[in-house]
């Protein structure tokens, strides 16, 4: 159950590969494909930070820097499975097939979820932390109960190690020994905390020790790693091996969210440190290393992301039509009496406004 003593690794930073006889090495074509969702979340994430700026979307917590996390959980599980993400995997969310202007519909702060859940087998993105780890248990139990082949993968980030929901997961998990499989993006900080703040455990990944299911470690910039070894973790699941903890060691390039201001908790030179691990160049020298990608495909891959791109600012430029009245339409199955009454004092200040913007002259 002991995870690696060092993260697994297939193609280092410089895009060599690394041999290990642990995990087998995902092929081209898997590969090239993955390259090419993980250039689309890259854009997806500099788009959405555009449209902060501009005063379209609320907020948005970039995951600049952890795309191939993203990516690698999205494109490991099949059609039957679920997917349970955190705010932060936005870029995992759409991968996984999800309109991208119902995605940020949440972000945009329109609506609670902008896509249905159950037609995408997609949780609705959770900022509570951990929260939606309770949620994907449930999923994967009932699974279980009903015989279907259902796998469950989970995101969150280091922070949510440290809420009693990751715990209860966990435990719950093991005991009842269902299909779910966890993934934690550790990208250093809790917003302004570091990891070395939240826990003095050797890993996150250790603490899978405690509650008896394996865990592991993996560079969570190395495209291929993550494939293999989330693979690996899915296909064990999915055989009635119950669940896995897999510990992405990552980095967050950018603030928390557009709220925020890193440079108050960590100094420029921590970030530089992670540049020349960029999840992006790793990957595309090594396949342009073995000519699986040339300037050709390179110009063909930008393309499709700038398409997405401007899906996203021509959705987002447009203005929102409101209903009012959906304040209390969906509270209660039925109204009560005082949604009634809430609803019908709304109706009629909207009326005296509207008219009273008739007769103005």
């Amino acid at each position: 159950m002991l995870p690696s003593a060092v993260p697994v690794q297939l193609v280092d930073p410089n895009g060599v590969k690394v041999p290990n006889d642990s995990y087998p090495f995902p092929d081209s074509d898997r590969l090239l494909s993955a390259y090419q969702k993980l250039v689309i979340g890259r854009r997806i994430n500099d788009q959405a930070n555009a449209l902060v700026r501009q005063g379209r979307m609320a907020v948005y917590p970039s995951s600049h820097g952890q795309e191939a996390c993203q990516v690698a959980a999205a494109v490991v599980i099949d059609r039957q499975d679920w997917l349970f993400p955190t705010y932060r995997d936005t870029v995992a969310v759409i991968t996984r097939g999800v309109d991208p202007l119902e995605v940020l519909t949440l972000l945009r702060g329109d609506w609670h979820s902008g896509y249905d859940p159950l037609e995408h087998k997609v949780a609705t993105q959770a900022t509570p932390l951990a929260t939606q780890l309770l949620h994907a248990v449930g999923v994967a139990h009932a699974a279980k109960l009903k015989g279907e082949d259902t796998v469950v993968l989970a995101l969150c980030g280091d922070g949510a190690t440290s809420e009693g929901d990751f715990h209860e997961a966990l435990n719950f998990a093991a005991v009842f020994h269902v299909p779910v499989v966890f993934l934690i993006q550790n990208n250093e900080y809790a917003i302004s905390v570091p990891l070395a703040s939240q826990t003095v455990a050797p890993s996150l990944a250790h603490k899978a020790i405690g509650y008896g299911m394996p865990g592991e470690r993996v560079d969570g910039n190395d495209l291929a790693a993550l494939l293999s070894v989330l693979g690996a973790a899915v296909d064990r699941a999915r055989d009635g091996g119950g669940p896995s903890l897999i510990e992405a060691h990552t980095y967050r390039m950018q603030a928390h969210t557009n709220a925020d201001d890193p440079s108050r908790y960590r100094s420029p030179d921590d970030v530089e440190k992670w540049i020349p691990k960029d999840p992006l160049s790793r990957m595309r020298i090594y396949l342009r290393g073995l000519n699986l990608l040339d300037d050709d495909g390179e110009t063909r891959i930008a393309a499709d992301a700038e398409v997405m791109a401007a899906t996203l600012r021509d959705g987002l430029n447009t203005d929102p039509v409101v209903n009012p009245e959906d304040l209390f339409n969906y509270v209660f199955t039925e109204k009560t009496s005082q949604l009634r009454e809430q609803a019908e004092l709304l109706r009629g200040e909207l009326s005296r406004e509207h008219s009273a913007e008739e007769v103005t002259p």
